[in-house]
């Protein structure tokens, strides 16, 4: 709507994707402030609260009774601010739109199932989430591969491409979108544990594509040049801004829970991001503490398997800070502050090449 107003009523300030952005930002930020109080209300009239895993640390047990599916809310926000800012002609938008809607449909059937009469507290089966995660990457990739989307592989601190993955970009591609997906979801354990790094890592990443759809900036930091795609950063501006409201009542103690309605879409958008700005490197440091959760629980599966011996008391690792007696305030704000400061190391990287 806004980018019309440029178009048709020769409002100039609307072209620029900086102001955009920054529009999209608040329009997200208050849409989500205005709707999550009465979403709450809603899913407590509903009894929508999610079952508290029975192997989780005894401290959880006061979590009984809180609403979950607020991922739903900020969703909703993100693609309407997107709609009234970004150009819908651009095809990037067009992708990361697809991809929100499809890993939130995964997210919010996997939720109802927990929530549902039944009290069936798995959801979906492990196997038909990550099948249908994956068949939803699969027509997210598609579409980019068929558009064109370069498929050469870039590592930070270096400023040629390593070698063109050509057909294999799919099946990498896919892994990326899965992957980081599923990675999230783990780290959404403690109150606002997945929420902050997620905004941290959209406000970078919104940053790459800007960086990389800007022809002379990127020349310059030499980088690969995508054109088109800083228009993204005002989807990224809109999902941050969501955050940040989502997070005034995802904060200790939670008021609300994202569920598998939020956490899914963001992964698999963070994902679809890094592979628009040619960061799916960059995205280990990025997104740093969702690797350091998931490597947590491969480890200790893949431990308890080959020698039936736990590297952690509990896994996900934020668990097993909490079995050492550390309060659960503190695991989230020092798991921030790791979070802040690898992000900045990723911005470092753009200039450090």
């Amino acid at each position: 709507m806004f980018y019309w107003f440029y178009r048709h009523l020769d409002i100039n300030i609307f072209q620029y994707i900086s102001v955009r952005a920054g529009i999209s930002f608040f329009i997200a930020f208050l849409l989500t402030m205005y709707l999550m109080p009465k979403f709450i209300a809603w899913a407590k009239s509903k009894k929508a609260s999610q079952p508290i895993y029975d192997l989780a640390p005894d401290s959880h047990k006061v979590k009984v009774g809180t609403p979950t599916m607020g991922g739903i809310v900020f969703i909703i926000a993100t693609i309407v601010a997107t709609i009234l800012t970004a150009k819908l002609n651009n095809f990037y938008i067009v992708g990361g739109l697809l991809t929100i809607a499809l890993f939130s449909l995964i997210g919010i059937q996997d939720d109802y199932s927990k929530i549902s009469n039944d009290k069936n507290d798995a959801g979906l089966s492990a196997k038909g989430k990550l099948l249908l995660q994956i068949l939803s990457a699969m027509i997210v990739i598609l579409v980019l591969y068929f558009y064109e989307h370069t498929t050469t592989l870039y590592t930070p601190f270096y400023k040629l491409p390593l070698f063109d993955m050509g057909i294999f970009s799919l099946g990498f591609w896919v892994l990326v979108l899965v992957a980081t997906s599923n990675a999230v979801n783990l780290t959404d354990g403690l109150d606002g544990l997945a929420t902050v790094p997620s905004i941290m890592a959209f406000f970078t990443l919104s940053a790459l594509v800007y960086v990389t759809g800007h022809a002379i900036i990127a020349g310059y930091l030499l980088l690969p040049n995508i054109q088109i795609a800083g228009e993204l950063a005002v989807m990224g501006a809109a999902i941050s801004g969501a955050l940040i409201a989502f997070l005034w009542f995802n904060s200790h103690p939670a008021q609300v829970f994202m569920g598998d309605s939020g956490s899914l879409p963001i992964g698999a958008f963070m994902g679809y991001m890094a592979i628009v700005a040619k960061s799916e490197i960059l995205l280990l440091l990025i997104g740093f503490i969702f690797v350091l959760e998931t490597v947590s629980v491969i480890l200790q599966v893949g431990s308890y398997k080959l020698r039936q011996k736990r590297v952690f008391l509990m896994a996900p690792i934020h668990h097993h800070f909490e079995e050492k007696g550390w309060k659960e305030n503190k695991i989230i704000v020092r798991f921030w502050i790791i979070s802040f400061m690898t992000n900045l190391f990723a911005l470092m990287s753009l200039k450090i090449r």
